[in-house]
């Protein structure tokens, strides 16, 4: 696939998760967090098994790929939504955009770490610049951020998806990113299941009745993870999991944008001035450096 068409799908996967940071925030005013985790991974999960089905193009991994699929659903799907909705709850949304936009620099550090994978001026330039348009955005105001509980889950929750990169990337060398999603996701949730009869066990858990707000549910769960999921991975597949990480600082912006026309939240120049920042260092980390021409070439 070309790398420009796979580009496009990343800043697709940044409008969709976008949207949904928005839409988990509502949600979580008629679910339990650990729940609302669960139910979207379960309607994913059968959404991804349900196109398996019918495509019948699914392979039987390695014993080798069961390992790494297995760390990739532990750090990915299971740690990463577990804590991210457990923080967001004790936490506020600032901490949560920031902590979780410092994924593109622990991704690269961890990739030239275990990866042994280039890290470019530009791409190091491109993170810092993104991440001082996140900084940007959830200080406007003058407001300080304080280390709580939350931010200690969400801190872990970015770091279980910066490291489920690494075995993504080695996985997607031997299978396709659609079997990866597919595996990770279904795997991830069935790890998820415990964590989930905890939270009923000790009385916390509890489900919206509404069908609109389950028919939310479900299109965030189909389209924002599972066709998300895809592009992702296909994102990491293709350009790496350095630079696929870059479009996480999007996102938040996004997200300002959606909760001004549907929540009536109000945009502070600060907050613009962000966005901006974080555009431009995505650019910044993508540019290729030019190869000195050669003489008499074009000729």
């Amino acid at each position: 696939m070309p790398e420009r068409t796979v580009l496009w799908k990343l800043w697709g996967v940044s409008l969709l998760w976008g949207f949904n940071y928005v839409a988990s925030a509502y949600l979580l005013r008629d679910f339990s967090p650990i729940f609302l985790s669960f139910a979207r991974l379960v309607v994913m999960s059968l959404f991804l098994i349900s196109v398996a089905v019918i495509n019948k193009s699914i392979r039987r991994p390695t014993s080798r790929e069961w390992g790494l699929l297995l760390f990739a659903g532990i750090f990915g799907t299971l740690f990463n939504q577990l804590f991210y909705f457990t923080g967001l709850q004790h936490s506020t949304a600032g901490n949560a955009a920031l902590i979780i936009a410092l994924s593109p620099i622990a991704t690269l550090l961890l990739s030239r770490l275990f990866l042994k994978e280039e890290v470019t001026w530009l791409k190091f330039c491109g993170s810092v610049v993104a991440l001082v348009g996140v900084v940007c955005i959830v200080l406007y105001g003058g407001k300080t951020l304080g280390i709580s509980k939350g931010d200690v889950y969400l801190l872990l929750a970015m770091l279980g998806m910066s490291i489920s990169l690494l075995f993504i990337r080695r996985l997607t060398s031997g299978m396709s990113s659609y079997e990866v999603t597919i595996y990770s996701t279904v795997i991830g949730t069935i790890l998820m299941s415990p964590a989930v009869g905890v939270e009923a066990f000790q009385g916390h858990l509890h489900a919206s009745h509404h069908l609109l707000t389950w028919l939310l549910l479900i299109s965030v769960a189909v389209i924002g993870q599972g066709l998300a999921g895809f592009w992702w991975n296909q994102g990491i597949a293709v350009v790496g999991p350095s630079t696929s990480a870059m479009f996480m600082n999007i996102p938040p912006f996004i997200a300002i944008i959606v909760s001004f026309f549907l929540l009536g939240d109000p945009i502070r120049a600060a907050q613009v001035g962000g966005g901006i920042l974080i555009l431009a260092g995505v650019m910044i980390a993508n540019m290729k450096r030019r190869q000195p021409r050669e003489i008499g070439a074009g000729i």
